[in-house]
This record gives structure tokens, C-alpha cells and sequence, in this order.
């Protein structure tokens, strides 16, 4: 298996926002009203959206390919562009997700080794990220990971607020 992992510029756009719907949809469709995950995906995945959010210098996307093929992304946080606020010595990853046909091949593991990665060449002191509370499968990995319930916060999925765990990884 040919795993790369590359840094997203505004050339990767549309496949970072194809992929972006794709894994969301694919994660939490089952879950969620088809109204509420329509005014999502519309919101959070527009070009405009992404656009902005490649422009902002303390956010940093990566795209993942297996053998040429988009199979997953990465997006991390740092200083005020972190979804809460827990300082400048924290690095956040706010989304991973991976194609369904690649879970389970350590492609999760690459993804959140390269968010340590550059927590460790920033100098921060601890990685954090916000798991829905239902997602059982995502938080046994980061478990697994190294990563501890420290709190939680809202997200809203449409016009429903459901809570996420803070998990958190202490790097030094």
C-alpha cells in the first residue's frame, strides 16, 4: 500500500471539500436528520468556507492518498484558530476522517502521528480534539492513541446541540 500524506493549498479545494462531504456524510449520516446534515455539509463544506479556512496561517489542511486515491484528511489548530480556547501551547486537531474502504489500515494512526509532528516542531505542550460523545469507534482509537476525556463542548448539527469530548494528549 502506497500511503501519502500531502499538505493542502488552494489547488486541492475541490478534493479536499469532495472528500471533506464524502467521509462526513459516510460517519454520520445514520445519526443525524437528512435536514440537519444538508445544512451542514452545505455550511461547512462550501468552497467559500474551506477557502477562508486554507487562508487562515494557524490552520493547516492534509490530504491522504492510498495508491493515488483521496482516502482521507486532516485538518489542525493552532493559537486562535482553535475551536476553544486552551492556549498557545495547544495544538487541535479539528477534523480527521478517513474513508470507510481504508479504516483499519493505520492511515488514522500516519494522520494523527503528523498532527504530533507538528505540535512537537511548534513547540506545544499537548494535542487536544472534540469526539461526538456517540462515536464509540473514534474515541477507542484515540484512546489508543494516548488521548483522555478532559471535558466536553457543544457542536451543532444543524439546528441540534450534541456534545463532544475534549480528549487530550499531553506531548511534554
Amino acid at each position: 500500500m502506497d500511503i501519502k500524506i500531502k499538505e493542502c493549498n488552494f489547488e486541492d479545494v475541490l478534493t479536499l471539500q469532495k472528500i471533506g462531504i464524502e467521509t462526513f456524510d459516510e460517519t454520520f449520516r445514520d445519526q443525524n436528520s437528512p435536514e440537519n446534515m444538508k445544512s451542514y455539509l452545505e455550511k461547512a463544506f462550501h468552497v467559500d468556507q474551506l477557502t477562508t479556512e486554507l487562508s487562515n496561517l494557524s490552520s493547516q489542511f492534509f490530504l491522504a492518498y492510498v495508491n493515488n486515491e483521496i482516502a482521507g484528511y486532516l485538518k489542525v489548530n493552532t493559537n486562535e484558530a482553535q475551536s476553544e480556547e486552551l492556549g498557545n501551547e495547544a495544538l487541535e486537531v479539528e477534523r480527521i476522517y478517513i474513508k470507510g474502504t481504508f479504516q483499519k489500515n493505520g492511515l488514522g494512526k500516519l494522520l494523527i502521528n503528523k498532527a504530533i509532528e507538528i505540535a512537537m516542531e511548534q513547540n506545544k505542550r499537548k494535542i487536544w480534539l472534540g469526539v461526538w460523545e456517540k462515536n464509540e469507534n473514534a474515541i477507542a482509537f484515540y484512546e489508543r492513541m494516548g488521548f483522555v476525556k478532559s471535558g466536553t463542548h457543544s457542536f451543532y448539527m444543524g439546528d441540534e446541540e450534541q456534545t463532544d469530548y475534549i480528549m487530550t494528549k499531553i506531548l511534554i
